[in-house]
């Protein structure tokens, strides 16, 4: 099974894409912008996107559904692509994946489609990458090729953090580009949105150059340490102590998609380390499979030992039901709805 990068992908739609592709991984940023470059290479005339770019997301996914786009020709044009976004694969019935299997199998017949199967960090079960694939993983490669997109490294984060700063006709040393990564952290939704506050603050004021204390000003802090203890407080049932971390998130002006989405990786994070406790590894060993820090690894440890698998479940789905909320509009509402809901 060969597993190939999202840069070998990025040169596939120069040289021409064909059949299905699987994105997985951990940077979801950067699967959008794949799949924003893939439907610019493959539909680049609007008039005939409502024929050639068919777009499912998960909450209207059925195999169905999936088979019923693949089929009609496309117009105009040699290609369409169907994209399926946000599925969680980990949430899917042993035969929804097997009918999700069956629509993925017919690929073959309907060879002018160029699949792309989305699926959201901590969407799937991985495996242990890159020498104990997943079983899912592994049968899902018999019909499409799996695109990883890994977490980017500080030091490349650093650079696309000054290339975007450029792109707005602002500068950013190294050094600044370095310290926004340490202070708003290494999600890239995160970075740009906060590259682009930074780029309106300092152009509305006559400047073109970006500093440490415009950051301290303007951008919000990482909010990993805050969101392992709401979610803790969640878990745990003190819904005084979740009510009043939330508050300070507020406070701070923390956008709500962004806190349910750290509080989700929390408890995903959380889970997996308790499977692996319960497997019988050692710490230092989960560690290097979850890539996690190991002092970060101690005190997630402790917090997984104390909850159970179930408890974790129904939070990871409680949380899934909220993102849908959130981005309905309801805002911090669904976050204080997910804190009462778990008794």
């Amino acid at each position: 099974m060969e597993i190939i990068k999202e840069d070998v992908f990025r040169r596939q739609i120069k040289s021409g894409l064909c059949g299905g592709y699987l994105f997985f991984g951990e940077e979801d940023y950067l699967k959008a912008h794949a799949l924003r470059t893939a439907r610019e290479a493959l539909c680049p005339d609007p008039s005939f996107a409502f024929f050639n770019d068919m777009r499912i997301d998960a909450p209207d996914y059925s195999a169905q559904g999936l088979l019923d786009a693949l089929m009609p020709l496309p117009i105009m044009s040699d290609q369409k692509l169907v994209s399926v976004t946000n599925l969680y694969l980990s949430s899917l019935k042993a035969s929804e994946l097997d009918d999700l299997c069956d629509a993925l199998a017919t690929l073959g017949e309907y060879d002018y489609n160029v699949l792309i199967l989305c699926v959201p960090a901590d969407g799937m079960d991985e495996g242990s990458l890159p020498k104990r694939p997943s079983a899912l993983l592994k049968r899902l490669s018999q019909y499409l090729t799996p695109v990883r997109f890994e977490s980017i490294s500080p030091a490349r984060l650093c650079s696309w953090a000054g290339k975007h700063f450029a792109h707005s006709g602002v500068q950013a040393s190294g050094e600044t580009c370095a310290f926004l990564v340490r202070y708003c952290g290494t999600s890239m939704y995160t970075l740009a949105s906060e590259i682009e506050k930074l780029c309106a603050y300092v152009l509305s004021h006559g400047r073109q150059t970006v500093s440490e204390a415009d950051i301290r000003h303007v951008c919000i802090p990482q909010i990993n340490d805050d969101a392992f203890g709401l979610a803790n407080a969640i878990l745990d049932g003190k819904y005084d102590e979740a009510l009043s971390a939330l508050s300070v998130m507020k406070f701070r002006r923390v956008e709500p998609v962004v806190i349910l989405g750290e509080v989700s990786r929390v408890c995903c994070d959380l889970l997996c380390v308790k499977l692996l406790l319960d497997e019988g590894h050692s710490q230092a060993e989960i560690a290097s499979i979850l890539k996690m820090n190991e002092y970060r690894l101690r005190i997630y440890a402790a917090a997984a030992a104390a909850k159970t698998r179930k408890r974790l479940e129904r939070a990871i789905a409680l949380c899934r039901n909220a993102d849908t909320t959130v981005k309905g509009g309801s805002g911090y509402a669904a976050i204080e709805n997910l804190i009462c809901s778990l008794s």
